[in-house]
């Protein structure tokens, strides 16, 4: 079993993804605002590396907001089907444009166009209203690069801790925490 979290947690994600485990890259993402009032809310993990992992939103988002004020967060990932938990934490800092903009490339046509119509977290009067605005930025757009709006960019959550947890009978699971110290990771187990 590797030792080295990021390793393990490639690991588990590709054979969540070999279970046929729907978006495995699903993550409950926690914020919270100045005051430490937390939020939590799905995100889909779009990269994971030694330098963190990375999801994308609109800055303007409540999660955005709260980044802004109180740059840490944890995320959990929970992959029932084979009985795992991982919990990561850390600080969170904003990614360069220019990884931004290459993301946004890969992004389906319509999904850039959802985040260029929607003002995300801000009250909507109707549905038909945000429906209106993607059909008129579609036909504005058509033929044409959707331009990645200057308020919608990644966020690299840079890895200061992993907790791997594994179902065992009679409630009497495994728990493994790394933690990052100056000198590397540092492991160390947890009563369930």
């Amino acid at each position: 079993m590797p030792t080295d979290p990021v390793l393990r947690f490639r690991r588990w994600f590709e054979q969540a993804r070999r279970a046929g485990i729907e978006l495995p890259e699903a993550m409950a993402l926690a914020t919270a605002d100045v005051k430490g009032r937390p939020s939590v809310r799905f995100v889909l993990m779009k990269k994971i590396d030694r330098s963190g992992l990375v999801f994308f939103t609109n800055e303007g988002s409540r999660k955005g907001r709260e980044l802004g004020v109180n740059p840490h967060a944890a995320a959990a990932f929970h992959w029932d089907r084979l009985h795992r938990q991982v919990r990561i934490e850390g600080r969170v800092e904003r990614i360069a444009a220019a990884e931004a903009n290459a993301y946004w490339r890969t992004r389906p046509r319509a999904s850039q166009l959802a985040a260029l119509a929607s003002d995300q977290s801000a009250e909507l009067a109707h549905r038909a209203a945000l429906v209106g605005r993607w059909r008129a930025l579609a036909a504005r757009h058509r033929g044409q690069e959707v331009p990645r709006p200057p308020q919608w960019t990644g966020f690299r959550i840079v890895l200061q801790s992993f907790e791997f947890w594994t179902h065992r009978a009679h409630r009497l699971h495994d728990r493994e925490l790394f933690v990052r110290t100056p000198r590397g990771w540092r492991r160390k187990l947890l009563q369930p």
